[in-house]
């Protein structure tokens, strides 16, 4: 397995891998597509080749509110990895403390059209409320291009929220752009995170750099180092021409070349988010 150039920091975390178990948990009626089998085993032998401590397990879209696969991955993680959970709005407050027990930190919201997501806009403020006294996060999945509609929405709300994937701009757009824009006024709330991560879902421009989106990237790290967070996307569910996890971990070195920004990016910021 291919090991990267950047050598990650100690407590280094990877903030947003799946888990698939297809034998044992079948995927749920609402899957829209059929993921590669990705055991947490098979995890800890990428964890380990990019020489990385801490993971987070998001909940995967095709299990819908079946979170037991992910559960079970972070049971064996032994305390080394947090998880964000997809649960219905009105799940029982015991539940949800026990689930805080157990290790996990958020509610995964998938927003991206014909994605299998399973909560709607109108579960996030509710849901928000609920989860605030836990210091839960909401995960937010979308078309950045739409973040000026949402923007008073996701100031407003109690608890933190993270985006994924640089926003997410399913066509890339310049960093001009009143969706980036939007972004960048959300990061500087300080309630508001974004993950530094797959490019290649939305790149039109494609690899080795992926620049089109590998701009906004840095263009992140550069105007907020302290809420950005790095992830691998394991096992790139969806993707025929999956990337090397080695190479997106190194693309980190491009986007925030300066050390202690990425010390931040991969150690201090995750900690401070997940309750590490």
């Amino acid at each position: 397995m291919k090991k990267p150039t950047l050598k990650a920091p100690d407590g280094a975390c990877d903030c947003h891998i799946h888990i698939y178990e297809l034998e044992r948990y079948p995927l749920a009626a609402t899957a829209t597509f059929g993921p590669p089998q990705a055991s947490w085993e098979d995890y800890l032998r990428v964890r380990q080749a990019l020489g990385l401590a801490r993971a987070v397990i998001v909940q995967a879209t095709g299990y819908g509110f079946d979170n037991r696969c992910a559960l079970e991955a972070l049971r064996l993680s032994q305390g080394s990895a947090r998880m964000i959970a997809t649960l219905p709005v009105d799940t029982p407050m015991a539940q949800l403390r026990e689930l805080h027990e157990a290790g996990v930190r958020g509610v995964r919201f998938m927003m991206i059209p014909n994605s299998g997501g399973v909560m709607r806009w109108e579960d996030l403020e509710p849901m928000a409320r609920r989860i605030a006294e836990l210091g839960w996060v909401i995960n937010l999945q979308l078309d950045g291009r739409e973040l000026p509609d949402h923007a008073t929405l996701l100031r407003a709300l109690p608890c933190p929220v993270s985006i994924d994937h640089n926003g997410k701009f399913l066509t890339p757009v310049p960093v001009s752009h009143p969706g980036f824009k939007a972004l960048l006024g959300l990061l500087d709330t300080g309630n508001v995170w974004v993950k530094l991560s797959a490019p290649y879902e939305t790149s039109k421009s494609g690899p080795p750099g992926y620049d089109d989106v590998g701009v906004l990237a840095r263009a992140l790290a550069t105007a907020n180092p302290d809420r950005c967070l790095w992830a691998s996307n394991y096992p790139h569910p969806g993707r025929q021409d999956a990337p090397d996890n080695a190479d997106m971990l190194d693309m980190l070195a491009r986007w925030a070349p300066d050390e202690t920004v990425r010390r931040k990016i991969l150690v201090d910021n995750p900690a401070a988010l997940y309750g590490f």
